[in-house]
């Protein structure tokens, strides 16, 4: 008998023996099963900052993990190596939620990340996991294309504390084209971990002739202010040639630094560069006075000014989980 999966939009309908499109989700006697259940292919200590998250705890560890497979086929995917790997051809480790969260207390990790991959396709050990590390105190972050259908997606919201949410395109068309998904479902899933008090920051990977225009950083940053609220970070990354995107350009500084500014324009408060040097866009700035608040050389932080989450200058607040 077949099998309808309803965890994310592509809606697989999946026969017996088949997997679906993620390659991670098997029918099996007409039960539909996670084989990558407690077997990531990744296990690694991160600083927090790497994420990114530039607005939960600066400066401390996060345990980063990720099993192999994912919903989205980016052509331009940083780790397609395990992301688009089958699960019986990628090595992988013997690691239960409760290894997981001991592994975090014994490391004295304050949180714990889902990242790599995408959480959402190793859904029942993202979410087990995450049940547990709240028992005992430990948050928990997603870092996902949030391709994924309300209903699964609010239970997950239920037990995370923050997520950096992919917003790769403000265009449908290209989000088909490239990643194989479309637009409306991960908008869907950022408004609703907003509402549900989760605290998102955003990405964008700026790709040349594909999302850097003027027209289309503008939209991106109209979208996330009306609808996420202008103190949500946006992080601009840049694009390096890799897996079957490999004939355009590596993203200069320039284009970086422009979308910034664009961006500030438009209103958001935190806007942020990642992957590339940047005078002023790796800080912190405190959105009234203008004070730096958070100076960040890479994944190092130089100095930090944030009080019990005010401006230590001005007092304003200072949107973001700092204790």
């Amino acid at each position: 008998m077949s099998v309808l999966c309803e965890l994310c939009p592509k809606a697989c309908v999946i026969a017996p023996g088949q997997s679906g499109d993620c390659r991670v989700r098997i029918n099996t006697e007409g039960t539909l099963r996670s084989v990558v259940y407690g077997f990531p292919c990744a296990l690694h200590m991160d600083p927090i900052e790497k994420k990114p998250l530039y607005h939960m705890l600066p400066a401390s560890q996060i345990l980063s993990v990720a099993t192999v497979g994912c919903n989205l086929h980016c052509l331009n995917c940083q780790n397609w190596e395990i992301s688009q790997a089958n699960p019986e051809d990628s090595r992988a480790m013997a690691c239960t939620p409760e290894k997981l969260v001991e592994l975090a207390q014994t490391q004295r990790c304050p949180s714990l990340a889902y990242t790599y991959t995408d959480p959402v396709v190793y859904y029942e050990y993202t979410l087990d996991s995450a049940r547990r590390a709240r028992d005992v105190g430990i948050r928990n972050v997603l870092v996902t294309a949030a391709y994924v259908n309300q209903e699964p997606w609010d239970r997950l919201l239920d037990v995370v504390d923050a997520a950096n949410i992919d917003l790769k395109f403000m265009d449908d068309a290209l989000y088909r084209s490239i990643c194989s998904a479309t637009l409306k479902p991960v908008q869907q899933a950022l408004v609703r971990a907003r509402e549900r008090g989760v605290w998102v920051e955003v990405t964008n990977l700026v790709i040349p002739t594909l999302n850097d225009s003027p027209a289309q950083i503008r939209s991106l940053a109209q979208w996330i202010a009306a609808k996420l609220g202008p103190d949500t970070p946006l992080h601009f990354s840049a694009f390096h040639p890799r897996y079957k995107m490999r004939h355009l350009p590596p993203t200069s500084a320039q284009a970086l630094e422009r979308a910034r500014s664009i961006a500030l324009a438009e209103g958001l408060h935190h806007v942020y560069i990642g992957n590339v040097a940047s005078q002023e866009g790796q800080n912190t700035y405190c959105p009234k006075c203008d004070t730096l608040l958070i100076e960040r050389r890479g994944y190092h932080i130089l100095q930090q000014k944030i009080q019990q989450g005010l401006c230590s200058a001005c007092g304003q607040q200072i949107k973001g989980i700092w204790q």
